[in-house]
């Protein structure tokens, strides 16, 4: 006999009920008791009204998709990570911050003064402007006050201890965020502050350091009562990864593609010092070719030449615009890697026979256009012209010659 399941709380009341099928006539009753297990009635229902329908396909599943999945969002990242990841991606954050700073360091650690990131605005250190960022890893929660103003306290100490000075700002932010209790606090520096002082014995006296009492009063408490504590801030996560975006970092950590690429530079009329190695290899290819000497002052005589020569300096600036792409996009060595590549794919094509120089760069470029360079996650935004002007690229370093001096 079977029976269907159904969600139909919100139509039966707050009554317990037991579904009831009689195999026959397939009618679906229902019958409702109380409390105390007593049925009140048996009541008709139609089961199928409420029964599961067919999930939508109307979902296009991308090669993205099949191979990892649904994308996570940046933010989800990070509540997977421990806390030696944090630290990595902590370190790559502050990278990015020095554009905005004369200097940051890195000086979280056991004697830490209550400072995990410091970014100071001069290169007077702590005797001029600074901002302090504190961003350790806690672990699955949001921050509280009961976390957050231990560490005020920690810093404010050692101010008082003139061990470093006041920041300009103190920012707090974490995996998950400071939680509602913390931010309602610093979006109140007169609430913050009285919340530290009524909480100091509990959450302050025995932790700000491993060696001594800390008690509120005297000098400490005076200095306590001057600041101004809307210097606690906090930094929404959010915030952080969108300062991440753009940069080198945020591609490999977060995925989700690459930004638009701009449009690859028109070579300028007269060729730049850059050029003049893979050129002078294009001119000794078309001279090998055409067997006598081509240079600048005769190409123009040989019209699909030069048009040949006016297409490989395209080319090599698509290659280089994709090289200045990478720098902002990926770590170092990215693009260096995908010249590898090509390198290898090509290089047992250009060391073998050719009738002449012209005809062993078609060959290289045929097969560097075929090559497959799906481990380099470049290729998504790397077109023909670009492999062709790696070709080029690899010509100026002479790590590819058209014309062997043993031919």
């Amino acid at each position: 006999m079977a029976h269907k399941l159904a969600d139909v709380d919100g139509h039966l009341g707050s009554l317990k009920f037991e579904i009831v099928c009689l195999q026959k006539d397939r009618q679906y009753k229902r019958r409702t008791r109380d409390t105390c297990g007593v049925y009140l009635a048996l009541i008709d229902i139609d089961l199928d009204k409420y029964e599961i329908k067919q999930p939508s396909d109307d979902v296009e599943v991308t090669a993205a998709m099949a191979l990892v999945g649904k994308a996570t969002p940046p933010m989800q990242h990070l509540f997977l990570y421990s806390a030696d990841e944090w630290e990595v991606f902590l370190e790559e954050w502050a990278h990015c911050q020095k554009g905005v700073y004369h200097k940051v360091v890195n000086l979280g650690g056991s004697s830490d003064y209550g400072i995990d990131i410091a970014g100071f605005c001069t290169d007077k250190g702590f005797e001029g402007d600074w901002d302090n960022y504190q961003c350790k890893y806690y672990k699955g929660a949001a921050l509280t006050p009961g976390t957050a103003i231990p560490e005020i306290g920690k810093l404010l100490w050692h101010v008082h201890e003139k061990k470093i000075t006041l920041p300009r700002k103190y920012y707090f932010f974490a995996p998950k965020d400071c939680g509602p209790s913390l931010k309602k606090l610093l979006l109140n520096p007169e609430k913050l502050k009285n919340e530290l002082l009524s909480k100091w014995d509990d959450w302050c006296t025995e932790s700000i350091t491993t060696t001594q009492t800390v008690e509120l009063v005297g000098t400490f408490a005076a200095l306590v009562d001057t600041v101004d504590f809307s210097i606690f801030q906090y930094k929404p996560v959010l915030e952080v990864i969108e300062e991440l975006q753009g940069t080198r970092f945020f591609i490999p950590r977060f995925g989700g593609g690459f930004p638009d690429r701009p449009a690859s530079k028109t070579p300028p009329e007269l060729p730049l010092e850059k050029e003049s190695r893979y050129l002078s290899q294009l001119y000794e290819a078309y001279s090998d070719k055409e067997k006598m000497p081509i240079e600048t002052t005769n190409l123009a005589d040989h019209p699909k030449l030069e048009q040949h020569f006016e297409r490989q300096r395209e080319a090599f600036f698509h290659a280089e615009s994709l090289d200045v792409f990478s720098r902002d996009t990926v770590p170092h060595g990215t693009f260096a890697s995908l010249q590898k590549e090509v390198h290898s794919g090509v290089v047992d094509v250009c060391q073998s026979a050719h009738p002449n120089g012209f005809e062993r760069l078609g060959e290289v470029v045929k097969t560097a256009n075929t090559l497959s360079l799906t481990a380099n996650g470049l290729i998504q935004v790397t077109k023909l012209e670009d492999r062709r002007g790696i070709c080029h690229q690899l010509a100026n370093m002479d790590e590819l010659v058209w014309v062997p001096d043993d031919e």
